[in-house]
């Protein structure tokens, strides 16, 4: 039976920062999404939304690329490229004439980034199991979670004393950073006797594996639930804060709030968790995360937008239940699959990721005056996780 190693803070603030440049990618361009529609000639909101979800589709295409080859080269190869690609796809966002271009370069930087993300998740379930596992996931979440804090007013600074281009020139120099920081500290965790070597069935029998974990497969379908609403607010909250209220300055601050709350809750998690389980502390958060939401579109359903602070109270609720559903539910779903553990994260990312665009890219586009079509999706998906919850934990029962 594997035992779980000790755990350093720098191993905890090295996995966070690893998996942090994604939020920085994101969350850092958010109040220079309308300057930059300006730059590359594209005005619409809707259509700058996918500067927002479109590096989520490479996310999901890249892990199917760097994890399972992680399982045969090795975790720290794989994250160097990751990084390499990241910078390619910076200078074409940089040099973008277009929403086109700009799409491409953020796709891209979502294929780059996906390594490291994907393959820091790999690393974690190489060295910890079971409860443990999602403590630790728990505790560098609370880390990650403190990039969507800064980040939108780094931008907002950035964007305010030097332009656009900026925000990206910072995201590569801290990249760059936190890459020589693994190069220098993080060792090789994939053990020689557990590669797998490259051919053509790699893919397809990490595939078949995976099928067999129903758990696995059902908490992917959750996450991916999950996760595509979350990017609805991603994406929209911009033209929720910035065009609907009118707080162009304000909106940096208030999302970093919202993003407070979230690191509050896996803060928490990380000690609650060894305590009630976590697939009790999972659930109970889902079962919340859908019953605010459907408060909300009871209240305001064909209503004008409620006040600041009611919408920001339920936002807050909202955020603080997803601080205790992301790090658990990833963590009950790569339990069954350590032994493929850097395909499994691959497959199961992309599987979450490839629902999560979609879903993100519809309901964002319904949101133009009030943000009800924001809790409309957060209600709706949260209640089908909740059914999908109740049967895993049937089939859990009967292992």
């Amino acid at each position: 039976m594997q035992k779980n190693p000790s755990v350093k803070f720098e191993f905890i603030a090295l996995m966070a920062s690893l998996m942090s440049i994604v939020a920085l990618a994101i969350d850092a361009i958010l109040p220079a999404i309308s300057t930059i529609g300006i730059s590359i000639k594209s005005i619409d909101s809707n259509n700058n939304q996918l500067l927002i979800t479109m590096i989520f589709l490479g996310l999901g295409v890249g892990q199917l690329l760097f994890g399972p080859l992680s399982d045969s080269l090795g975790r720290k190869p794989m994250v160097y490229f990751g990084f390499i690609v990241f910078a390619i796809a910076s200078i074409i966002c940089v040099l973008s004439p277009t929403l086109e271009w700009m799409v491409f370069g953020r796709i891209l930087q979502g294929i780059g980034l996906a390594a490291p993300r994907t393959i820091a998740i790999a690393i974690i379930r190489d060295l910890f199991k079971g409860d443990y596992m999602a403590r630790i996931m728990s505790f560098i979440t609370t880390f990650f979670i403190l990039v969507p804090v800064v980040a939108p007013l780094m931008g907002k600074y950035i964007l305010d004393h030097y332009n656009w281009k900026g925000i990206f020139y910072v995201q590569l120099i801290i990249a760059l950073l936190v890459c020589i920081w693994f190069w220098q500290r993080q060792v090789e965790t994939l053990k020689p006797e557990h590669k797998i070597k490259i051919n053509k069935h790699l893919f397809i029998d990490g595939f078949k594996e995976l099928l067999k974990h129903k758990i696995t497969l059902g908490f992917t379908v959750i996450s991916g639930f999950i996760t595509g609403a979350f990017i609805v607010y991603l994406s929209a909250s911009q033209v929720i804060f910035e065009i609907q209220y009118g707080l162009v300055d304000e909106f940096p601050y208030i999302f970093a709030g919202l993003a407070i709350g979230v690191g509050l809750a896996t803060f928490l998690n990380g000690s609650i968790v060894m305590r009630l389980g976590m697939w009790r502390l999972a659930f109970i958060a889902i079962i919340t995360f859908s019953l605010n939401a459907l408060v909300y579109v009871l209240l305001f359903w064909n209503t004008e937008n409620p006040s600041l602070t009611i919408l920001i109270v339920f936002m807050a609720i909202q955020f603080f239940t997803i601080g205790f559903i992301f790090g658990n539910i990833r963590a009950i779903a790569m339990e069954p699959i350590g032994h493929i553990a850097g395909i499994g994260a691959a497959i199961t990312g992309f599987v979450s990721t490839i629902m999560a665009v979609p879903i993100a890219n519809y309901i964002g586009s319904f949101i133009h005056t009030t943000a009800l079509p924001l809790f409309v999706g957060f209600s709706l998906f949260g209640v089908l996780s909740v059914i999908i919850f109740l049967r895993m934990q049937v089939l859990h029962a009967r292992v």
